[in-house]
C-alpha cells in the first residue's frame, strides 16, 4: 500500500497545516480579520466588504469553515457568520509554539 506523503507526518502537524493552507489567501486573512474587528456575527453578505464577487467570497467563507476557523449559522434566509473562539485560540496556541520553536540567537549564522 502507497502513503500520501502527508501520511508520513504525525496526525498534529497534518492538522496545524490545514490550518495554515486556510490562512494561505488575502482574502481570507481579510475576513478573519473583518470577523474579528466586528466582535459579533455577521448577518449576510460580507462580499462588500472584499474586493471581489460574492460566489468567490463565499468559497473562501467555506473554506475557512471546513477547517473550523469560522461558524456559519442559518437564521432565517440569511447566513451568520463569526469567529470560532476554540479554534482561534488553538490556532494562536500553535503559532506560538511554532514560533518559539524557530527561535534563533543573535550568534546564529548560515554561510
Amino acid at each position: 500500500m502507497v502513503l500520501a506523503k502527508t501520511e508520513l507526518f504525525t496526525d498534529k502537524l497534518r492538522e496545524n497545516a490545514l490550518l495554515f493552507k486556510a490562512l494561505a489567501h488575502p482574502a481570507r486573512l481579510q475576513i478573519l480579520l473583518y470577523l474579528s474587528k466586528t466582535k459579533t456575527c455577521i448577518s449576510g453578505d460580507i462580499s462588500h466588504e472584499l474586493p471581489l464577487s460574492r460566489t468567490t467570497v463565499n468559497q473562501h467563507l467555506n473554506e475557512l469553515k471546513k477547517v473550523g476557523l469560522i461558524q456559519g449559522h442559518i437564521h432565517g434566509v440569511k447566513m451568520n457568520y463569526c469567529l470560532n473562539p476554540v479554534i482561534v485560540n488553538k490556532l494562536k496556541t500553535i503559532m506560538n509554539e511554532l514560533t518559539n520553536e524557530l527561535e534563533i540567537d543573535d550568534s546564529f549564522i548560515c554561510e
